[in-house]
């Protein structure tokens, strides 16, 4: 496996690239140029797999700790249920919570998963553990799954990036020891797409590319006095960067493209309109969108605001399933909703609920997962996992394993350590039909 360029000590890799961007364009693209590889060799992949192998996978990360007693996991008649009522789903004898009425009109197309359960409370800790099926610790970072889908399967679309993360924070662990060429773009908002993407006015094509060719004067002299595969790599990446800003698959990051009718459907919201991109991107060949959308972490009154949160959430996710399906997309694309654990049953004094790594609640969707299926349960009142425990690294394994990945492959970091996609997580095969 190459070194990893977050590594590289020889030279002041940032304002290198940086540079040579702001030479070429007047600004900066660095957040592309650092996002984009050169190639992807295929690697072979394990027999564990099931019928119908996915080829994206859209990710919803509920940054903040979602509450599953008021989503997926209702405790009616309970005084620990709080004010969420459940409401019956399209599948018999299943019900979620009354927030999410779209969703229980889908159930007969979603697996929940009722049982996830985690060893931390901690935000960072809980988000980076979900991403990497691994501890946070200082001496090494992990990647998360986009990357290892882009590793293992190859870019599909060789203008576009393999793995896009909207609404990201700085703290997502990215490619983690894998070579930079993995990292995924960051889009920080949908409505805006990626940034830094369009020249100025006073620089038409021939000034350009007469930038780009003293470009290439400072490259060479460069690359002479610094012979190592970083440097190359970083002036590829330049090169994939203009590759981008060239091709007309760059629309794919622009949702205004999109006709009024359609955004409305989304939701005109950060969750709506982050699913909207996800659907554009998906459909332009990228491998993997993570959407992060925060406000979740409600220990204080959290009932004034979680009904119209979980709305959004509802109608978003609910579209994005309708619009996928129509577009032929679904059966290869798996929706995945999670985050990084649960709430307390117990109201709070400050009418919210706290952290809850004990248990909560997981979605999926799309790509050969079962319709009308719900995994493990927790007690009476949604403190702990009665039956069929489900950590973050078994669905790790699941979605690996619902895309084809040799989830039993080790993998030797830069330092020698050996390491699993997954690492000891067990993927849960009966979410597949």
């Amino acid at each position: 496996m190459p070194q990893p360029i977050s590594r590289l000590d020889e030279i002041d890799r940032r304002n290198f690239v940086e540079s040579l961007a702001k030479t070429a364009f007047g600004l900066s693209i660095l957040p592309v140029a650092e996002s984009l590889f050169s190639s992807a060799a295929q690697a072979a992949n394990s027999s564990l797999a099931p019928a119908k192998k996915a080829e994206h996978v859209i990710y919803l990360m509920m940054n903040g700790a979602m509450s599953h007693i008021d989503t997926f996991d209702p405790k009616p008649d309970k005084e620990e249920g709080g004010e969420t009522k459940a409401i019956q789903t399209s599948v018999s004898g299943i019900q979620i919570g009354e927030h999410l009425p779209r969703l229980a009109e889908k159930m007969n197309q979603l697996t929940v998963i009722r049982s996830m359960a985690t060893e931390t409370g901690a935000h960072e800790q809980g988000r980076y553990l979900m991403r990497t099926s691994y501890k946070l610790i200082g001496s090494i970072r992990h990647p998360f799954l986009g990357s290892w889908l882009t590793h293992f399967e190859g870019r599909k679309n060789r203008n576009l990036p393999g793995s896009v993360i909207i609404g990201g924070g700085s703290r997502h662990p990215g490619q983690g020891y894998l070579s930079a060429e993995l990292a995924p773009a960051p889009v920080g908002d949908a409505a805006t797409g990626l940034q830094n993407t369009k020249p100025p006015k006073y620089l038409n094509e021939k000034n350009f590319e007469k930038r780009r060719r003293l470009i290439g004067q400072f490259e060479s002299s460069f690359r002479r006095k610094y012979q190592t595969t970083e440097v190359e790599a970083y002036t590829d990446y330049y090169t994939e960067a203009v590759r981008l800003l060239k091709s007309p698959d760059l629309v794919a990051f622009d949702i205004s493209k999109e006709e009024d009718s359609v955004k409305e459907s989304y939701g005109k919201n950060k969750i709506g309109q982050g699913c909207l991109l996800a659907r554009r991107l998906v459909e332009k060949g990228v491998r993997f969108v993570e959407i992060e959308h925060g406000g979740w972490d409600n220990h204080n009154n959290i009932y004034d605001s979680f009904s119209s949160r979980a709305g959004q959430l509802d109608i978003a996710i609910a579209t994005l399933i309708d619009d996928l399906k129509q577009r032929g997309l679904l059966s290869k694309t798996m929706i995945v909703l999670s985050t990084e654990f649960g709430r307390t049953p117990r109201i709070n004094a400050n009418a919210g609920r706290d952290h809850h790594p004990g248990c909560f609640s997981a979605m999926l969707a799309g790509a050969g997962v079962k319709g009308g299926h719900v995994v493990g349960s927790t007690d009476e009142i949604g403190k702990a996992v009665e039956e069929g425990h489900c950590y973050p690294q078994d669905l790790n394994a699941t979605i690996a394993y619902g895309c084809g990945l040799p989830i039993k492959k080790e993998i030797l970091a830069p330092n020698g350590r050996p390491f699993h996609i997954a690492h000891e997580g067990t993927p849960l095969q009966n979410v597949f039909a």
